[in-house]
């Protein structure tokens, strides 16, 4: 379910719990080149795009997939999979019912001059 985090604007919180290694949910949106990716994330500030490779990215900033709303953490609990044009995330550990899913973005279109706002322990202080 999506609803105000505490991280940043709104989260996707687990309405059960998680198993480690078990899917918890699938991301989809517009499929475009990464080039165009690019584009428009420098236009926005609130970007929801994942690259699937060096050709091709996925604009979820139109998805009805709650997981267009996953916040990052530099100490996450789902980690994100990336197949033949499909985007999955996975419980790296237990989870708890109401628990906030997060993933670590990695390198992201921010290009490190975004603040992290996770707070966990050793956050990197940047996205």
């Amino acid at each position: 379910v999506v609803r105000p985090s505490a991280i940043d604007g709104a989260g996707v919180f687990g309405l059960v719990p998680f198993r480690r290694g078990q899917l918890v949910g699938d991301l989809w949106g517009e499929v475009i080149s990464a080039s165009e990716g690019e584009r428009r994330a420098r236009r926005r500030k609130r970007i929801a795009m994942v690259e699937l490779d060096e050709a091709l990215a996925v604009d979820a900033a139109k998805s009805v997939s709650p997981f267009r709303y996953i916040n990052h953490s530099c100490q996450p609990n789902v980690r994100m999979r990336i197949g033949d044009g499909w985007i999955r995330f996975y419980a790296k550990r237990p989870t708890k019912p109401g628990e906030e899913l997060t993933s670590d973005y990695g390198l992201s279109y921010h290009d490190g001059k975004l603040p992290c706002q996770c707070k966990s322990p050793g956050c990197r202080g940047f996205l």
